[in-house]
C-alpha cells in the first residue's frame, strides 16, 4: 500500500497533468482551431519520418485503435494525413503526413511549444527537470517491462 507522501504525489500529478492539458487543449484550440489530440498525431507522425503504421501511432499517441481510426478518418477529410496500406501486409493501414498536414503542423507546432514552457517549463527549473523526467522515466520502464 501506497505511503501518503507516495499518494500525495501521485495526486499531485494526477491534478498537474489534467489542468496542463486541458488549457493546452484549450490554448491550442483556440489560437489554431486544431484540437490537442490531432496535433499530437501531426507530431508523431512528422517525428517519425512522415508515416506510420495505424497500430504503432495509436500507441505512440495514447489513444485507443478504434480512437485512431476516428481520428485519422477527420485528418483524412480535413487532408492533413492520407491512409495507404502497408507494403508487407494488404490488411495493415499507414497513415501518412500530406503537404498539408506538413504545413498545417508547422503553424501550429510553436502555439504548442510557446504553451508547453509558459505553462510548464516556466515553473520548474532545471533541478526539478531533472528529477521529475528521471522520476518519470524510471516508473514508465517499470510499468513497460513489468
Amino acid at each position: 500500500m501506497p505511503r501518503n507522501r507516495g499518494l500525495q504525489a501521485w495526486s499531485a500529478l494526477l491534478r498537474a497533468h489534467a489542468t496542463l492539458l486541458r488549457q493546452l487543449e484549450s490554448d491550442l484550440q483556440s489560437k489554431t482551431g486544431l484540437a490537442l489530440a490531432d496535433y499530437d498525431v501531426l507530431a508523431q507522425l512528422a517525428g517519425a519520418g512522415g508515416s506510420l503504421r495505424m497500430t504503432e501511432l495509436a500507441d505512440r499517441a495514447l489513444i485507443s485503435r478504434s480512437g485512431m481510426t476516428r481520428r485519422v478518418a477527420r485528418l483524412v477529410h480535413e487532408g492533413l494525413v492520407r491512409r495507404a496500406h502497408a507494403d508487407s501486409d494488404a490488411r495493415g493501414v499507414v497513415v501518412l503526413l500530406t503537404d498539408s498536414g506538413l504545413g498545417r503542423l508547422a503553424v501550429v507546432a510553436p502555439v504548442h511549444l510557446r504553451g508547453v514552457s509558459d505553462l510548464f517549463v516556466a515553473n520548474l527549473d532545471d533541478q526539478e527537470l531533472a528529477v521529475l523526467e528521471s522520476a518519470l522515466a524510471k516508473v514508465t520502464i517499470d510499468c513497460t517491462f513489468g
